[in-house]
């Protein structure tokens, strides 16, 4: 149940009164009307534009069509008054009985309470991760491939039907420099002595690598010509490193439903048939581009190319899919990939890129745009880097990737809970600071520390009241005398959970899991000071000498347990029942 949304249809109940009685016309569009939070919690519990919005469709005044509204309103029993503020903005408040019964609903919902209709099981595809198979994941894959699997987990929670994917890159010269420095490890495997050119992969991660290709074939290879072992160990290598990257996702607690290979597209006739596509819609072409803004590259000149008519669709300018010689350029396979999706017959697609990508947006989307007639959104989300911090330096080697922090050593240092809320702490494109001091530091200044404690208290509560004897069953909290509770903090931190079903829709709307994370630190600020307040007023502790007022009180902490346990079930964090 979403209080907002059944104030939201008063709301539209009351101007279609207004209208059946002449004071409005008929035919007003409402799809922009709101109801939310007011800015300022003074003015009121909720707060509408409807006056704001019909006001001039309807040829009158907003401040007019607000006051209509608020004698409507008022005579709604939830609604104890209705004010018109400014221009004609409306605001609320709703009796204490309306916020009373919340607890009860959110223990009868359990874990479906704030669980949405919203995208009436929409096919939703969402790409994330998709590190190149040649090592192990880095600490900026790991930003990815959280926010990835936690947008995934937070869209089905609003009702889509979602599909985690990875893509895997193995098509490209990458996978042939990784068989050539897993053929180096091989050949160390045997005694030989290696060196390790500029461009291969030195890491001490692919020596496990060699050693099991030994043991696969032998001294077959060891002195044998490339074009004899190339393809053979390429494939083995890729297999190895994407047993790896399996292995971390499944440390950090990312499951994927679908890997799909990039190799798998060529020699198949895939990216032909999606070029051909687009040639049918007259969006491929012979032609020369203008050259590149700025300095030209010393090797640039004007040449006849195969290109896709990419400012049809919304890009600065055509890009090219084939090469001079022939082959298809990177570009090409990527579009055969995203017309795969479209006809396995998803209605959205979602791509997560690191920030180098940036470049990529307006010609993927061009393509998705052209491929699918328009009908199939793509939104790519940019993942920004994140910056590691320890003993107050920044943090920058791994003896075992060679060159980087890798997943492993992220979530070895601080578990995956820890590093899953820290890395949605942030919005996605907004560079992340991760300092393993404060990730473990048990403070206030630790947002992931302040939920869980809070998460904690709460089953540190239900423990004692179960020791005195207290039913503290969700059915049995669920049927407490919720009337008692009267103080203004504990209705405030109702007020609170009421908002919960709206921010995942607004979250989902918008594509942003770290929304959650902020609210659920807001959710656990309300319940500290409720608690902290009950030093100094024994009436708000929640245990309480009169069984039925505690049973009350434990409903109320019981409630905001179960919504911290929602929200960090999509986040992909397990809640604490006790810090240790």
């Amino acid at each position: 149940m979403n209080l907002f949304t059944d104030i939201r249809s008063l709301v539209l109940q009351s101007i279609a009164a207004l209208q059946a009685e002449g004071a409005l016309p008929e035919g007003l569009d409402t799809g922009a009307v709101t109801v939310e939070p007011p800015r300022d919690a003074l003015h009121g519990d909720m707060a509408t534009n409807a006056a704001m919005v019909l006001a001039k469709p309807a040829g009158k005044k907003p401040r007019d069509i607000a006051e209509a509204l608020a004698a409507k309103l008022g005579q709604d029993a939830r609604v104890t008054s209705a004010e018109v503020a400014g221009p004609g903005f409306l605001n609320l408040r709703l009796g204490s009985a309306t916020w009373q019964a919340l607890p009860a609903k959110v223990l009868s919902a359990g874990q479906d309470y704030g669980r949405s209709d919203m995208g009436q099981g929409q096919k939703v595809n969402v790409e994330y991760v998709s590190a190149n198979p040649t090592g192990p994941m880095h600490v900026g894959h790991t930003r990815g491939a959280v926010f990835g699997d936690a947008l995934a987990s937070l869209l089905a929670y609003a009702g889509y039907d979602v599909t985690r994917e990875y893509y895997i890159n193995d098509g490209g010269a990458q996978v042939d420099v990784l068989a050539r420095s897993v053929y180096l490890r091989y050949l160390e495997a045997h005694g030989r002595a290696v060196d390790f050119a500029p461009g291969t992969y030195p890491g001490d991660y692919l020596i496990p690598a060699g050693e099991r290709l030994k043991e696969k074939v032998g001294d077959r290879f060891v002195d044998a010509p490339e074009d004899e072992w190339l393809e053979e160990v390429r494939d083995f290598a890729t297999d190895a490193m994407m047993d790896m990257i399996r292995d971390d996702l499944d440390l950090l607690g990312v499951k994927m439903d679908h890997f799909f290979s990039e190799k798998s597209l060529y020699g198949t006739g895939r990216i032909e048939a999606a070029i051909e596509d687009l040639r049918g819609k007259g969006l491929i072409y012979r032609g020369t581009l203008e050259p590149p803004k700025g300095k030209l590259p010393e090797d640039w000149e004007p040449r006849e190319q195969t290109l896709f008519k990419s400012t049809e669709h919304g890009d600065d300018v055509d890009r090219p899919i084939m090469k001079s010689d022939g082959s298809w350029t990177y570009f090409a396979p990527d579009i055969a990939y995203h017309y795969d999706k479209i006809t396995r017959g998803y209605d959205q697609l979602i791509d997560v890129f690191g920030a180098d990508h940036g470049g990529y947006v307006k010609r993927m989307k061009a393509a998705v745009s052209a491929l699918s007639g328009g009908r199939v959104p793509l939104d790519i989300k940019l993942i920004q880097l994140v910056k590691l911090f320890k003993n107050g330096e920044e943090f920058k080697m791994s003896k075992r990737a060679g060159t980087f922090i890798t997943l492993r050593d992220v979530v070895e240092e601080v578990g995956p809970g820890v590093t899953r809320f820290v890395m949605l702490t942030r919005k996605n494109d907004a560079a992340l600071d991760f300092d393993f001091a404060k990730a473990v530091e048990q403070s206030r200044e630790n947002p992931v520390f302040y939920v869980q404690y809070a998460h904690a208290r709460v089953c540190s509560v239900l423990r004692k009241a179960k020791e005195a004897g207290v039913d503290v069953s969700d059915a049995a909290l669920a049927q407490a005398d919720m009337t008692k509770l009267d103080h203004d903090a504990e209705l405030g931190l109702i007020r609170k959970l009421a908002e919960w079903p709206r921010l995942v829709e607004i979250a989902a709307k918008g594509h942003e899991p770290h929304k959650v994370a902020i609210w659920l630190n807001e959710l656990a600020s309300d319940l500290h000071g409720l608690w902290n307040r009950g030093h100094d007023e024994p009436s708000l502790r929640f245990l309480q000498d009169d069984p039925a007022t505690s049973q009350s009180k434990i409903a109320l902490a019981r409630s905001v347990a179960v919504v911290i346990s929602a929200g960090l079930g999509i986040l992909g964090v397990a809640p604490m029942e006790e810090m240790r």
